[in-house]
């Protein structure tokens, strides 16, 4: 399996390996030891589809028989213009489809004393975290997004299921839930936030039960709606993590309009402010757009601005590209690649600033770190509760790590502070 893309992909990818092992198919860690290889694709952005196409290229020249899933599997002429050789094709979430070719490329040898699986199925993250997907799809109609046309309109799962899965990964010696969707705010909303065993089918009840279950709870992709605010207490006593990732993509009204999203930046501002009143200690990540069609530079000025303001703690950005079938492609004003460029640098440069300061001031302070790997030097890579896996920074722990393991949640004092990372001792070696 080579997974490309989101954690939602990669969740896909764990439950369709997941059904393979419990038929009885074996996972090849390499090309060569396999059978056939399944190519799990992204579709979002024109350079995510030709790593994906380059991906299936490779496990063509490698392996020779490749079936191809995923984002990108919802436009089948695009990958079969370009590979015609692959087995087959077949889109997002499609799971039956990928087994069924699967079956027809390796036929299933059934044996009874080899078809074992583990409670918490197949995992493609370590052992101790592990991404909770809630929800399929979004309502958003956003000019420069497919991924309603991909994967569909909100399908919320409901949420016994979604606590059922949770316990038994935390019963698996999962420590960190990174709860995931594409709209999780929106959670429930399709279902009527129905109630069923117990669990109602809400953002801010799903998470006060996840909290409940003493692991890590990490929310991810939280549309800034006003309910929001009802998920910062939750935090504050320590039930989920005081950590929102939240997606604002822009600043200025007139922008955020061109985009088709909520334009109420300023009202952003007093919510953001409200959140630190509230949990103090909240990290805030999110991503922007810059160089969108029309985008002038008294609106990125603005986007500058309000992001001296908001002092975001984490800050991800991308410059605008067309996306085949995106609204946004058809409107006027598109920007020179140039400009684009000269903005994201800009914006990348003041978010660094930011950063940098925002970690400094953590020096001297006692945080509590979840170890992700200890190197064959003994350094350990560490997360704060402030850091997402492979998308935010890490905390590295130099010597006296001899009694670490992967896993452990351990309490360090910070020593040093980068432009995106930390430094830490152990308590006693301080």
């Amino acid at each position: 399996m080579v997974s490309l893309g989101c954690p939602k992909a990669l969740v896909d990818a764990e439950r369709i390996l997941t059904r393979l092992r419990a038929e009885g198919y074996g996972i090849s860690p390499d090309y060569a030891g396999a059978d056939a290889v399944i190519v799990n694709t992204c579709g979002f952005l024109d350079s995510a589809k030709a790593e994906s196409l380059e991906a299936i290229g490779e496990a063509l020249r490698e392996n020779g028989r490749v079936i191809v899933t995923g984002c990108l599997g919802a436009e089948p002429d695009y990958i079969t213009g370009a590979h015609p050789r692959v087995l087959a094709v077949t889109g997002p979430h499609q799971y039956e489809q990928v087994l069924d070719a699967v079956h027809a490329a390796v036929p299933p040898a059934p044996d009874p004393f080899v078809d074992l699986l583990p409670a918490s199925g197949v995992r493609l993250t370590p052992r101790h975290y592990s991404y909770l997907k809630i929800s399929e799809g979004c309502n958003h109609k956003c000019r420069f997004c497919i991924i309603p046309d991909m994967r569909g309109r909100l399908q919320s799962r409901p949420a016994h299921a979604v606590i059922r899965e949770a316990e038994k990964l935390v019963e698996s010696g999962v420590k960190e839930l990174l709860v995931i969707s594409q709209d999780t705010s929106a959670y429930g909303v399709d279902i009527r936030h129905a109630k069923a065993h117990g669990h109602r089918a809400h953002i801010t009840d799903l998470a006060r039960d996840l909290g409940s279950l003493g692991a890590w709870v990490r929310l991810h992709y939280v549309y800034p709606y006003p309910h929001v605010r009802d998920l910062i207490p939750l935090m504050a006593e320590g039930l989920v993590l005081p950590y929102l990732d939240i997606p604002f993509q822009h600043a200025h009204p007139e922008t955020l309009k061109r985009m088709a999203r909520p334009a109420a930046a300023a009202r952003t501002l007093d919510e953001i402010a409200a959140w630190r009143r509230t949990c103090p200690e909240i990290t805030l990540r999110s991503t922007f757009i810059v160089g969108y069609p029309g985008e002038t530079e008294e609106e990125f000025q603005t986007l500058l601005d309000w992001l001296d303001e908001a002092q975001l703690d984490r800050v991800g950005c991308f410059k605008y590209e067309n996306v085949a079938g995106a609204r946004s492609n058809a409107l006027p004003d598109h920007l020179p690649e140039a400009v684009k460029q000269a903005r994201w640098e800009r914006f990348m440069q003041k978010a660094q600033a930011i950063s940098e300061a925002r970690l400094a001031a953590k020096v001297g302070q006692r945080l509590d770190v979840i170890v992700d790997e200890i190197d064959e030097d003994g350094v350990a890579t560490c997360r704060t509760m402030a850091d997402a896996p492979e998308i935010d920074g890490n905390l590295f722990i130099d010597e006296g790590t001899e009694a670490l393991k992967v896993g452990d949640i351990v309490t360090v004092e910070v020593d040093e502070a980068g432009e995106y990372d930390l430094w830490g001792v152990l308590p006693g070696r301080a």
